[in-house]
């Protein structure tokens, strides 16, 4: 495989882990990430993840991630199914299920921009990268 466009390593073992957080109302918990260049999707609304670091699992880097992130432990974390970000970092990701009943303004969060819990009717009217917009209505129709 080719290295993507942003300059990464290939990505035939590059991967991702991501959560679609509901809560008891069936609200999703996004997260807005920074508006830096050198990231991927700066400014979109995104979930909560990030990278796989090194052998480790793609449930124990999602788990890792909600801590890191948002000092988040979510309950039932279950895993989807893998989805690729063709348009963004290239990376494979693993999609993760999860639920949190919390105030998410009192999260301590250490990276990006704020936390929202969002209707699902509210999606088409936030920008979400394609990948994850797919796949949050995947992982809902399951």
């Amino acid at each position: 495989m080719s290295a993507d466009t942003m300059g990464h390593e290939p990505v035939h073992s590059a991967r991702g882990a991501v959560a679609i957080i509901t809560n008891s109302r069936g609200q999703l918990l996004l997260h807005l990430r920074d508006d830096f260049p050198h990231i991927a999707w700066p400014g979109h609304w995104s979930l909560l993840g990030g990278g796989v670091d090194g052998d480790e699992t793609p449930h124990e880097a999602i788990v890792r991630e909600l801590q890191e992130e948002a000092g988040l432990t979510a309950t039932g974390v279950t895993e989807l199914f893998d989805m690729r970000d063709g348009d963004g970092s290239g990376l494979t990701i693993t999609f993760f299920a999860g639920t949190w009943d919390g105030d998410e303004t009192q999260l301590p969060l250490t990276e990006g921009v704020e936390l929202r819990f969002v209707d699902p009717e509210d999606l088409d009217e936030l920008r979400i990268p394609p990948y994850i917009h797919q796949g949050i209505r995947r992982g809902l129709s399951r």
